[in-house]
């Protein structure tokens, strides 16, 4: 026999259960969508992290003298990494390797150039191309697998090392 008020007894439990589905799927989809922002900044802070490396690389690389680079036709450097593996690093044009001044009297800023780096030795060049090929925008991997973002960490960790490496001869 049941009572008609049996269902009363159950109410606070249904409305728990109730309650639990509906948080449940509301958290998975929240979930969902904040662990992809949160993947997506995190991405994006590490690729950005990349650039300056790379940016600094270049930079260097522009700053070397020119006799320790052998530029070719297409105005990049050919700088060839410990693996034997080519890669090029873009450079300014041989001509404007000297500061550029106003031409017209009307323009009151004149181009300024960095100056070339006066230590150099062949352990500079070597670390510079090193940075450069660890950290190259064309190779980074954009897979999201625990084996491409250990990769990618390890690369930028190695990175870090040889631009403390540059940044104290150059200092």
């Amino acid at each position: 026999m049941s009572s008609p008020l049996d269902y009363v007894l159950d109410l606070e439990n249904d409305f728990y259960q109730q309650g639990y589905r509906e948080g449940l799927a509301h958290g998975s989809r929240a979930g969902r969508i904040e662990g992809r922002t949160v993947g997506m900044q995190t991405g994006f802070d590490k690729f950005l992290e990349c650039g300056c490396l790379a940016a600094k690389a270049v930079i260097w690389a522009n700053r070397l003298p020119i006799q320790s680079l052998q530029a070719n036709h297409s105005g990049r450097a050919s700088l060839t990494d410990t693996d034997n593996s080519t890669c090029q690093i873009p450079t300014s044009h041989p001509a404007q390797s000297h500061p550029i001044t106003a031409h017209n009297s009307s323009e009151s800023r004149a181009i300024r150039t960095l100056p070339l780096l006066t230590r150099t030795n062949l352990r500079l060049d070597k670390n510079i191309r090193a940075i450069y090929v660890l950290v190259e925008p064309a190779t980074l991997s954009t897979l999201n697998t625990d084996q491409a973002i250990n990769e990618f960490d390890d690369r930028i960790k190695r990175a870090k090392g040889k631009l403390k490496v540059v940044e104290r001869v150059i200092s």
